[in-house]
């Protein structure tokens, strides 16, 4: 009988554990994967959302585009209580069963016993905090713009983010662009907004070293950040904040970032804790308590070296490896392995188009620690979606963005309105449709007459030479751009062409009509113009197209901009495209549950 193993929780290392098992078990396990939410959170950019440099989507992937193609049964519901010795999860609608039990049910902010800070701060811990601070601060400027009161206004317009972790650090810069964009919207000064980020430690980022610490706080100082160190929050009210020593800070934002703890559903599992109520486990990552249930990611407590491991992605990653893989030595019967974290650095983004990091040994900064920070989300994304979740990390961090923020500023986000590309759109259709009717014309499709490869007996580079030579002349009468093929085309040209010329011959004529009624008609632009640079390099490398070939290929570059959802039928067609990826590739999910026993699909 197949052994049923639940994964608990669709954070980083649940995701990672469900992936593994999935792949390495096959048919051998039944594999389930419940959370309360349909998506997965990339909780490391949370603060993009707060300080509205992405939409939500940004930094949300559904479960159903991770796990279609999959065995795992992905469920949506909110585990309330576990029986351990009966091996059941119980909800407020269903209970289910398991065999092995991986816990990834992650941590929650810690407030240290400061009076006030979970009723009049924000914490930022899930995508619901996230976009309830963007909406509040967008609140706070557009009541400054409205009141009459100087001091309200200044309480409105003062910004305070407590604790100068990575979290923390980030969101300030985060904070300091949006502040641009809402001043301009707003019409309000800029000098009048004030961004502040308190420490109670006299040092900023303590897991980097002092020349990224140093130039960490050189871009926070030019962004008009104020830093205070060696400030602990003692007490928050709802227009005001105290520090230790008596400083007061009159506002009506503070973002708490200062720490995190396991999370509070832990403590009712009645199983052995380690520190800052986090599970504890053994080397192998199991519960110390129970040999069938493990616990991985931030919930998870084991020391290395006396110390507890750390919350961060890579633990969650690791442990989730180690998890997965013992589970699947014990079904299998083979040996276990230890867990040993082997961590690769740490990167902090300060806005969006500065960082500071620590990778592989190596400090880096700016643009390159930017886009080693984004090269580490788009390997991560890959790993757990594949190259659609990557092109949809470009799209909103660099296509979709506002006000120029990313690394690269604005470049990629200009949009050009497809109307204007139109009468390209039918030139270069046109042209294409023309050449077509040419080569039909000149005998392209007889059998007789063969053009893109020599028939003689001649071989080499000289007879491509010659038959390229015959084809130009027959055709268009051009000076090619290249004497005679390369060597290395002429090899392929003459293995794997030369049998079939006719046959490719017939296909290029087809080409060129193809991609010609395809560009007039607007139908398929994209594909057509990526089919249109294709040809051109081919009647390059034949040493069959002179320069005016070029005009194809440059003209066709912008056209791939959806050229033809203006005026074309792409207008139609590739929104029913898009609906038809969604419910064939994408796939739906069904989360009915079976009555007895776990659970079934409908």
């Amino acid at each position: 009988m197949a052994q049923k193993i639940v994964v608990l929780g669709a954070g980083y290392g649940g995701v990672r554990a469900a992936k593994l098992l999935n792949k390495k078990l096959k048919k051998k396990a039944e594999i389930y994967l419940i959370d309360k939410n349909p998506y997965h959170t990339l909780m490391t950019e949370l603060h993009e959302v707060a300080g509205g440099r992405v939409e939500e989507d940004a930094v949300r992937v559904e479960l159903s585009r991770m796990f279609h193609r999959t065995d795992v049964n992905v469920i949506i519901d909110e585990i309330t209580d576990i029986n351990f010795n009966e091996r059941k999860l119980v909800s407020n609608n269903s209970v289910y069963e398991y065999d092995y039990l991986i816990i990834n049910i992650g941590s929650e902010p810690a407030y240290f016993g400061v009076k006030g800070v979970k009723e009049y701060g924000f914490s930022l811990w899930s995508l619901d905090d996230a976009v309830e601070i963007r909406r509040h601060i967008i609140d706070m400027f557009e009541r400054a713009s409205k009141t009459t009161s100087v001091e309200e206004r200044a309480k409105l317009l003062t910004f305070v983010v407590a604790g100068a972790g990575f979290t923390g650090v980030e969101t300030a810069g985060e904070l300091a662009e949006f502040r641009k964009e809402l001043c301009y919207k707003y019409n309000i000064d800029e000098k009048e907004v004030r961004v502040i980020l308190v420490e109670a430690l006299d040092r900023i980022l303590t897991t980097l070293n002092e020349r990224l610490v140093s130039k960490a706080k050189y871009y926070i100082n030019k962004l008009n950040i104020e830093l205070r160190t060696n400030s602990p929050i003692v007490e928050v009210m709802e227009d005001k904040i105290l520090l230790k020593g008596g400083d007061e800070i009159n506002t009506r934002t503070l973002i708490w970032t200062c720490g995190v703890q396991g999370s509070s559903f832990a403590s009712k599992l009645n199983l052995t804790m380690g520190k800052r109520g986090r599970i504890l486990t053994n080397e192998y990552m199991q519960s110390v308590d129970h040999k069938n249930v493990y616990v991985i990611g931030d919930i998870s407590y084991l020391e290395e070296n006396n110390v507890g491991i750390p919350q961060i992605v890579e633990t969650a990653l690791q442990t989730a490896d180690v998890a997965a893989k013992n589970i699947i030595a014990d079904i299998e019967g083979k040996e276990k392995e230890k867990f040993k974290s082997n961590y690769h650095g740490f990167m902090v983004s300060i806005g969006s188009r500065y960082c500071v990091a620590t990778l592989m040994g190596r400090d880096l900064t700016g643009f390159l620690a930017m886009a080693a920070k984004h090269l580490v989300n788009m390997h991560y994304l890959f790993g757990i979606g594949g190259l659609l979740l990557i092109w949809d990390y470009f799209k909103h961090h660099f296509m979709d963005i506002k006000d120029n923020k990313s690394m690269v500023g604005g470049h990629f986000a200009d949009k050009t309105p497809t109307f204007w590309l139109v009468p390209l759109r039918l030139y270069i259709g046109v042209l294409w449709l023309l050449e077509g009717i040419g080569k039909v014309k000149d005998g392209w499709l007889n059998p007789n007459n063969i053009f893109i490869v020599a028939t003689s007996n001649v071989s080499g580079a000289s007879q491509a030479a010659d038959a390229a030579t015959q084809a130009s002349q027959v055709a268009t009468q051009v000076v090619p751009l290249l004497k005679q093929p390369p060597e290395l085309y002429t090899q392929f040209m003459h293995i794997f062409v030369e049998p079939f010329a006719y046959i490719f011959q017939v296909m290029v004529v087809l080409g060129e009509l193809g991609i010609g009624l395809a560009l007039i008609g607007g139908l398929f632009t994209t594909l057509a113009s990526l089919a249109s640079i294709f040809l051109c390099f081919n009647f390059i490398l034949s040493a069959m197209a002179g320069k005016e070939i070029l005009w194809y290929i440059f003209g066709a570059i912008p056209l791939m901009g959806g050229a033809g959802r203006a005026f074309g039928l792409d207008y139609y067609v590739i929104p029913w495209f898009y609906r038809l990826w969604e419910k064939t590739f994408r796939g739906k999910m069904n989360f009915k549950l079976k009555k007895r026993g776990i659970y079934e699909k409908a």
